[in-house]
């Protein structure tokens, strides 16, 4: 397979889940007898789908943005066994308007923070996985890349795979709304671009190979 029908395809399949996403949206239906307060009131209640949206859609954009660097730049071409591993990866990323509508349903439970949680971690370790088999296959050109530069990369991988761990193990003992907020700040960890340079002043020796 050529690398750009694999970089296609996965343009492709994210686009379509990121669209996909705001599906779950729906206008509230109050009948002729409509008011400005119960139309707000009904609005109100659309707030958990309204955050969960923004989380699962930056949430894909990170790992579109990753999946990019990694496979298509990184990477100078593609063999059998990495396409596999794309495809895994992409199963997962298929999946998560199933998640997130889980979680802006019922993001009072364990259950469904668990999942969500377990949803990141399978896409970070999976992405995190094709980064290491790129770098040390025989078969596969990379673009060289210094220790600093893998550091950043990695924290930008497993930040959100370590932070929604965590955020699993919260859910059990505080308030499921901080397992949220951990998820959010994952997101906004990656969104920003300076946050790895930050980290790696706070933590200089975290992330080393």
């Amino acid at each position: 397979m050529k690398q750009a029908r694999l970089d296609s395809l996965a343009d492709g399949i994210f686009s379509i889940v990121m669209t996909l996403l705001v599906l779950d949206f729906q206008v509230p239906i109050l009948g002729s007898g409509a008011t400005n307060a119960a139309l707000l009131l009904a609005l109100k209640d659309s707030i958990p789908f309204l955050v969960t949206f923004f989380l699962s859609f930056s949430l894909l954009f990170t790992y579109w943005r990753g999946h990019h660097s990694i496979v298509s730049v990184l990477a100078q071409n593609i063999d059998s066994k990495l396409t596999t591993m794309n495809a895994f990866f992409f199963i997962l990323v298929g999946l998560v308007p199933f998640s997130t509508l889980l979680i802006s349903r019922y993001a009072e439970t364990q259950t469904a923070i668990t999942i969500y949680g377990l949803h990141i971690i399978l896409l970070g370790l999976l992405l995190y996985q094709m980064r290491e088999y790129i770098l040390s296959s025989e078969t596969i050109r990379n673009v060289e890349t210094t220790p600093v530069q893998l550091q950043h990369m990695t924290m930008r991988i497993l930040v959100p795979v370590y932070t929604a761990a965590i955020a699993i193990l919260l859910s059990f003992f505080v308030d499921t709304r901080v397992s949220i907020l951990l998820f959010l700040f994952a997101i906004v960890f990656n969104l920003s671009g300076s946050s790895t340079t930050l980290f790696t002043k706070l933590f200089p020796n975290v992330f080393q190979k």
